[in-house]
């Protein structure tokens, strides 16, 4: 077992942290929270769905790229690990031989649900991802056989729920055309 140290860090500190765990954490109000490596669903669902935004982004020829487990600067002490997010190019430019943790929003971030990360997808992340005026954020949950698309009006996050063979809704992305069932099935083996 890892002892994760309870002293607290800067975001500063944070960039720049490495315990030679080889493990993943996000910083929440200057402590270390371990990220539990992802089920293989989670993974290929990540996979899939970062391989038809990049097929997208190419088709519409938009300077925009996806990166799969980049942090986001979510407060002054905190920083989220996303699961997939849409940056500009410009964007990453900026961060190209540092930590690639944003500091800017992203223009979209997609997060796919795992049992132990319920409440931080839909709770925790979903109030700073709007504090941090992310334009679009997916929850791609699983468990639950859904995808939820919210959309930043006003400060806050207005939610449309997709299920079954509904087409995903995107702002972003108006012209996609992908079921649910689509992205939950690319999570299985078989």
């Amino acid at each position: 077992m890892v002892a994760i140290p309870v002293q607290n860090l800067t975001f500063k500190e944070y960039l720049t942290y490495d315990d030679g765990s080889g493990f993943h954490y996000e910083l929440v109000d200057g402590r270390l929270e371990l990220m539990n490596p992802p089920t293989i669903e989670h993974f290929l669902i990540a996979k899939f769905l970062e391989q038809f935004l990049d097929a997208e982004i190419k088709r519409l020829n938009l300077p925009w790229l996806t990166f799969r487990e980049a942090g986001v600067r979510t407060g002054r002490n905190k920083s989220r690990l996303t699961d997939l997010c849409v940056v500009t190019q410009e964007q990453a430019r900026e961060l190209l031989k540092v930590s690639a943790v944003f500091e800017t929003p992203p223009l979209m971030i997609v997060e796919v649900v795992s049992p132990d990360s319920i409440k931080r997808d839909y709770r925790y992340k979903r109030s700073e991802y709007a504090a941090l005026e992310v334009p679009e954020y997916w929850i791609v949950d699983p468990l639950e056989g859904k995808i939820s698309v919210l959309f930043l009006e006003e400060g806050l996050y207005e939610e449309r729920v997709f299920t079954g063979n509904e087409q995903i809704g995107s702002r972003k992305f108006g012209e996609i055309a992908i079921a649910v069932e689509q992205v939950l099935a690319s999570g299985s083996l078989g």
